[in-house]
């Protein structure tokens, strides 16, 4: 079969021999595997990366003297089953999957380890446990794209955002605009979106928020919600002006004030902030700006070392969440969601290409001027991006 090898850091098509299933594994004909931040990251960092993950219990991450097949956002149809499989997906059903396999007590990461060859291929090995045929007929453009949409989901599952609430949404890359979509379908009240590209903002828009922001002529925590509270003389003043007035009522203030913290009423209103930039200083600069008892969910993955100053975060009581992956039952759910019209992920998509035009595609991926999310169809012919379907 055809394949797209990821070798120091060069991407090139190779003919490799046909996978062949383990234990209660599939082979999938790949029709659609998206290119990811994570593999644009790991082909040039892949050595970083995998001394994080060794140190943490994962020592089989790629590494940048392997040869490793990338992609892990994969959709195809079920071309075969291996020994022990229940059969309960026919051959030719249309199917995405979480993309992890086991190998003997060893669990691997599909696309991203050498045990593991990914979705920038013809076919591909993948667990049946973890395979989920496609609902509603639902388009394979679209259905492409559960595994990043189930990492936006998951995000916004740890921010928990009310809809009341505002939310900010730092850098409109497909991570970032699938954030976006996400707290979209929830009824998220105000989205705030801050991007340096113009085209980035133009899909921030298509995919739901409500105000977007070039970070270089206005702070996206200014929305107008006087609510939030920007310096430490606000919630200290409120705290005073507070117990002067409980103070006039027949009974000690500190009952009213615990009655009222049991409903809620005195949780200080600060928005949910997503980073999805990922650069050095991104964190101090969000820690700087952001509004005092803000949540702010890390979702952009930071290559490099970085500082930043926890005396502001603790000052500020920020509360600072770091996310990775999702949940089986969140990526069913958002497979589902997908399905069912209630997410929209539709405005990420500006493109499909070949095998052969992928090396082509990580640089124009690259430019925040270029594509947000571009799709691999190992059927396609040349090197040119073409439009989504």
């Amino acid at each position: 079969m055809r394949a797209v090898v990821c070798h120091h850091h060069e991407l090139t098509v190779a003919e490799l021999p046909d996978p062949v299933p383990g234990q209660e594994q599939l082979v999938l004909e790949v029709q659609r595997c998206g290119i990811c931040g994570s593999d644009l990251h790991s082909r040039l960092h892949a050595d970083d990366l995998a001394d994080v993950l060794a140190e943490i219990g994962y020592p089989d991450y790629m590494r940048v003297d392997d040869a490793v097949v990338l992609g892990h956002e994969i959709y195809g149809v079920v071309a075969e089953h291996g020994p022990g499989t229940r059969r309960k997906l026919a051959v030719g059903t249309p199917v995405v999957t979480l993309p992890l396999v086991r190998h003997g007590g060893e669990v691997h990461a599909v696309g991203l380890s050498a045990k593991a060859p990914g979705g920038y291929a013809e076919r591909v090995v993948v667990q049946e446990a973890l395979t989920l045929a496609v609902p509603n007929g639902l388009a394979p453009d679209l259905a492409a794209l559960t595994e990043p949409m189930a990492v936006a989901w998951h995000a916004v599952n740890r921010g928990r955002p009310r809809r009341g609430d505002v939310a900010v949404v730092l850098g409109c890359g497909p991570v970032g605009l699938a954030v976006i979509s996400v707290l979209k379908s929830r009824g998220i009240r105000t989205i705030v979106a801050s991007d340096l590209s113009p085209l980035r903002r133009q899909l921030a828009v298509k995919c739901g928020a409500d105000l977007v922001v070039d970070p270089r002529e206005a702070s996206p925590f200014d929305n107008g919600d006087r609510r939030h509270f920007t310096t430490m003389q606000g919630p200290i003043t409120a705290a005073m002006d507070a117990v002067d007035g409980l103070s006039r009522l027949p009974v000690p203030w500190w009952h009213t004030w615990r009655l009222l913290d049991k409903a809620g009423i005195t949780a200080p209103k600060a928005p949910v902030v997503f980073e999805c930039v990922g650069v050095p200083g991104m964190l101090e600069r969000v820690l700087a700006d952001t509004p005092l008892h803000s949540k702010v969910v890390v979702v952009g993955v930071c290559m490099g070392t970085d500082q930043w100053r926890p005396a502001m975060a603790i000052n500020k009581e920020i509360d600072l969440r770091f996310v990775v992956g999702y949940t089986p039952l969140e990526f069913r759910d958002t497979l589902h969601a997908l399905a069912e019209g209630h997410l929209d992920a539709s405005p990420l998509l500006t493109g499909r290409v070949g095998l052969a035009g992928v090396s082509a595609a990580f640089a124009e991926l690259a430019d925040p001027q270029g594509h947000a999310k571009v799709l691999i169809d190992p059927r396609l012919p040349g090197q040119a991006i073409s439009a989504p379907e």
